[in-house]
């Protein structure tokens, strides 16, 4: 096998080549940042974080192959991956994950102590997420709280501390991680119900595409709680309105659960978390114009 070759296969590994996963990951942190900084972040702190979700997300995709290895061959849409067709070894990729996890942690070394410590518990919770589907039955909410957690980090990193608006936008962005991951969720399910890998798609049942819709709706009746205490204006709701919009698209696509609809629906949510977070910034450009 060829460098480039051997490096095409990394790629995929770490999921570079699909990147709605570090958007995902992405769009929740610079929510944080904005309100954390009232619209004007750190132009440091925003540069490491943006580097760190790229590397943390790649990591966590690596783990996640690595726990799924046994299983991926048997899933349609996963049976290509490297580990499952074995163009990768295992001790190749538990070295990139920890390879990128250590470049993670020197990326934020510059930081204060606190979020430090926090990154601590997300790397813990990124390399355990993975595992979690061989015995829980709502992996999706575990998913969750580490695809939140750049939340708390990111009002640390500005702030130095982590204030309660911070939980409640990470309770709000949980719900958000489970109504997408379970339109995921719902294109594997036949194949998850066969290999016995739980999911929220799973444990939803036949009240899938309603557990997604109520995960959307409280969602976005927290953002509006947050934008209230926050005092945020026209523009904030104006994007939670849109993002309302697209909500009701995604129940037109997942209502009949069909594979390829439920996959649109999911990579549908970055424009979601677009959109939210150009109400976010939109709204304090105008508040902070002279």
């Amino acid at each position: 096998m060829t460098l480039t070759q051997r490096l095409g296969h990394y790629e995929r590994l770490m999921r570079l080549d699909k990147p709605i996963g570090i958007l995902l990951l992405l769009w929740p942190t610079l929510w944080g940042l904005w309100l954390a900084a009232d619209g004007l972040p750190s132009m440091t702190v925003l540069v490491i974080f943006i580097l760190g979700t790229v590397l943390m997300r790649s990591a966590g995709c690596v783990v996640n192959d690595y726990a799924d290895r046994n299983f991926d061959a048997h899933v349609e849409r996963t049976k290509n991956r490297p580990l499952a067709t074995r163009v990768v070894s295992t001790k190749e990729a538990l070295l990139l994950a920890a390879g990128l996890s250590l470049c993670a942690f020197l990326l934020i070394l510059p930081l204060n102590r606190l979020t430090i410590e926090l990154s601590v518990f997300a790397l813990f919770l990124a390399a355990s997420y993975p595992f979690t589907k061989r015995f829980f039955a709502m992996p999706q909410a575990y998913l969750g709280i580490a695809f939140s957690f750049g939340i708390p980090m990111a009002f640390a990193a500005q702030t130095g501390e982590v204030p309660f608006i911070a939980w409640i936008l990470m309770v709000a962005n949980l719900l958000w991680v489970i109504a997408y991951d379970t339109e995921y969720a719902m294109v594997d399910k036949v194949d998850d119900l066969k290999i016995g890998i739980k999911t929220s798609a799973i444990t939803f049942g036949r009240f899938d595409v309603l557990g997604v819709m109520l995960c959307h709706a409280i969602f976005l009746g927290i953002m509006t709680i947050v934008g209230m205490i926050q005092k945020l204006g026209v523009m904030y709701y104006a994007g939670l309105a849109v993002a309302l919009g697209l909500m009701i698209y995604q129940y037109r696509l997942i209502h009949d659960r069909d594979r390829g609809r439920c996959f649109k629906a999911f990579l549908h949510n970055n424009w979601v978390g677009a959109t939210i977070f150009a109400g976010i910034a939109l709204d304090y450009l105008i508040g902070n114009l002279p």
